[in-house]
């Protein structure tokens, strides 16, 4: 997971400016009925049979049920397979997180969704603002950068994250569940969440991974494999190394570009 320096104040603007937009969206006539004649101009020049089905079934993919199946078989498959018991930690924080962000801001906020009669899936029992769809979907595709970082894969995982993100909420759109400023609020929201997330990892949760109680079996049982790390002969690290290079991670302090190393455990 990457540190992002002065990452408490940045999350905090990004949060502020999100939960600004919202306010404004929510409870004045500046920015609402313009977005109701978008939505309706973006429905009636687009909407056909097919188009219906395609978009409800990508809404059906990333909704909560569909969205926490994704996650447990995303992380089954990096802890069981892959063997990176760390990697499955970033990757269940940092979509849990981001993803869950959007509670927040939507009690906060507290806007009614678009008029259910133009809606193909009327939604109840959640506030419109952000978009909690768009959330998991922007959060899934950082947590798939992350761990692509530093790869050749690095690049072609952004485009596609970026695509389908871009999917996901040109479908809230068109399905009438969502306002684009729904859309851009989880934008905001979730990166919000997940800078300040990195920030308290380096800071303060990545060196204590080995004394939480549920971890330190995974770490101890699949640590050496985690990172697929090597000796220079070609042996396999020893257990007790390969957990702690896991667990131990360089990073720039905020200020003056030092690097710290967090202590083996």
């Amino acid at each position: 997971m990457p540190y992002v320096r002065h990452w408490f104040r940045t999350a905090l603007l990004l949060f502020v400016i999100a939960l600004a937009i919202g306010l404004v969206a929510a409870h004045t006539s500046l920015l609402q009925p313009h977005e109701l004649h978008w939505d309706r101009r973006l429905q009636l020049d687009t909407r056909t049979g097919w188009l219906n089905q395609a978009m409800l079934a990508v809404s059906d993919i990333v909704s909560p049920v569909g969205g926490l199946v994704i996650l447990a078989l995303w992380c089954g498959w990096l802890l069981f397979v892959r063997h990176s018991p760390v990697k499955t930690v970033t990757t269940f924080l940092v979509v849990a997180v981001g993803w869950n962000s959007s509670e927040i801001a939507k009690i906060l906020v507290a806007r009614n969704r678009p008029p259910a009669i133009y809606s193909l899936d009327p939604e109840i029992g959640s506030n419109s603002f952000p978009s909690g769809h768009v959330a998991f979907t922007v959060s899934a595709a950082i947590a798939a950068c992350f761990l692509a970082r530093g790869t050749r894969h690095q690049k072609p995982v952004a485009l596609a994250g970026a695509a389908v993100v871009a999917l996901v909420a040109f479908s809230r759109l068109y399905i009438g569940a969502h306002y684009p400023t729904d859309v851009l609020g989880s934008l905001l929201v979730s990166c919000s969440a997940i800078i300040c997330l990195s920030g308290l990892w380096h800071t303060w949760f990545q060196s204590r991974l080995t004394q939480i109680p549920v971890l330190s079996p995974l770490l101890a049982r699949f640590g050496p494999l985690s990172e697929g790390q090597s000796t220079s002969q070609g042996e396999p690290v020893p257990a007790a190394a390969g957990t702690a290079a896991a667990v131990r991670e360089d990073w720039s302090a905020a200020g003056g570009g030092q690097r710290r190393r967090h202590a083996a455990s």
